[in-house]
């Protein structure tokens, strides 16, 4: 699926739509460059499932695990992981193999981590259509 948006609310939309529909086990990998919006997005997911806390991105504590909607989020920021085995020492297993659904953004930084199977999201700016558009690809 390819989508468009023009606006952070349109992102947003469209995050919580695909947070409606997350099952168990699913495992999102979110990349784009900084600033195309991936935190606005992942708010938006964590709408879907009914998360009402505030969700912001998790840069200096990797992983931040939100329990109070349909299902359990853990969203994680690997983007300040120098080295995939340092995934281990938070016990990355455990959220990717839980009951809840797993969003990584910066997730080409751990490809070798991300279990077969794992959807890919990646959000791309192109200022000649807009300041706030975005092509958002879901795979």
């Amino acid at each position: 699926m390819e989508r468009e948006t023009f606006s952070p609310e349109e992102t947003f939309a469209l995050g919580r739509e695909l947070g409606e529909e997350a099952q168990p086990g699913e495992i999102f990998c979110l990349d784009g460059d900084l600033g195309t919006g991936k935190t606005v997005f992942t708010q938006g997911f964590a709408a879907g499932l009914g998360i009402a806390e505030p969700v912001n991105s998790p840069t200096f504590t990797i992983v931040q695990v939100y329990e109070e909607g349909r299902l359990p989020l853990y969203h994680f920021d690997v983007y300040r992981i120098g080295e995939p085995e340092e995934m281990d020492e938070i016990g990355y297993e455990e959220y990717f193999f839980g009951r809840g659904v797993c969003l990584i953004e910066w997730a080409s930084l751990i490809g070798e981590l991300i279990p077969e199977g794992a959807r890919r999201v990646r959000i791309e700016k192109d200022t000649e259509k807009g300041f706030d558009y975005r092509r958002i690809t879901v795979q």
